[in-house]
């Protein structure tokens, strides 16, 4: 099958398995072999594709260039890929709310991120929703050097959108230095927080190999979309405490995934990782398992083709 993605950017061609900032819509293109288009150089394609699958971007004002009338001389069929949670949107205006309705309906089919998702854009738009499920391309990260791995990390800043706040209450159980990265959504005055150090801003591979060196990771993120921090913690062996409907989390850690907003369930669960060593180990061999039986490169293949 021959695939493109057309997303915002200028990056235009196939993505190179060695790309330095594989993060997942990269992975899926490497993965698939595809063709990366930027919209506003759909004009310019020549090639015939049999699926294109369009990205539409979080702020669409950023892409006047979406023409998804052209896009669809390009393709035999066309799908859209879910960027962000699935109520996004609404927080568009009106008039963007109904136009990223309206486009929608005129996609073949739509792939989504986890299983809740399924439940919603079906409802929402009546068409057929498949997962795309998160990927890893792994060539560049393979054979990390083994470490002795201390400390905790959270997943995200001080926002509603990330729950950084939650997941540094809870991350305070295991009584050691806590660790978090620098989103684009990080907040003036984080750095006031006791116990508390930032990570500079890294490509995806330097991510995985600092990554590496944590012993625990917290994630209670209410925004589910492609759940990459608890997908590269199971790559890894790290256990990692999340919510449920997040399907990275749900299938990879099991036992660390507890109901939206329970707090008291995610130390209880943290202080047993910290205090009884064969839980923690348990739960650091089931995650690695489950990311090699259900995310693993060859896995989204075979998943991706109907086999």
């Amino acid at each position: 099958m021959k695939i493109a993605f057309f997303a915002e950017g200028d990056f235009n061609g196939k993505v190179p398995r060695n790309w330095p900032n594989m993060r997942v819509d990269m992975a899926w293109m490497s993965a698939l072999k595809a063709d990366r288009i930027p919209y506003f150089k759909t004009s310019e394609v020549q090639e015939q594709y049999d699926l294109g699958i369009c990205i539409i971007p979080k702020k669409l004002d950023l892409n006047p260039h979406m023409d998804f009338d052209l896009i669809k001389t390009k393709c035999k069929k066309i799908a859209s890929m879910q960027e962000g949670p699935h109520w996004y949107f609404q927080d568009y205006p009106l008039d963007q709310q109904i136009w990223f309705y309206n486009i929608l309906q005129e996609m073949d089919f739509l792939y989504v991120h986890n299983k809740t998702d399924i439940q919603y854009y079906k409802g929402l738009t009546g068409k057929e929703c498949k997962i795309l499920p998160t990927v890893m391309i792994e060539d560049n990260i393979k054979n990390l050097p083994k470490v002795n791995r201390e400390n905790i990390i959270i997943g995200g800043n001080f926002c509603s959108w990330y729950g950084g706040f939650d997941s540094y209450i809870v991350a305070q159980e295991a009584e050691c230095p806590t660790y978090i990265p620098s989103m684009g959504r990080k907040i003036e005055g984080e750095e006031q927080m006791p116990n508390l150090n930032h990570l500079p801003y890294m490509e995806w591979v330097d991510w995985i190999k600092t990554l590496n060196k944590f012993k625990y990771g917290v994630h209670l993120m209410r925004t589910h979309a492609a759940g990459t921090f608890a997908l590269n913690c199971a790559y890894l062996g790290i256990p990692c405490i999340g919510y449920e409907g997040l399907d990275t989390q749900t299938i990879c850690h099991p036992n660390l995934t507890v109901k939206l907003g329970d707090l008291d369930t995610a130390k209880k669960l943290l202080t047993k990782l910290k205090t009884d060593s064969s839980f923690y180990d348990e739960c650091a061999l089931i995650s690695k398992e489950n990311y090699i039986k259900h995310y693993h490169e060859d896995q989204f293949n075979l998943y991706f083709n109907g086999k």
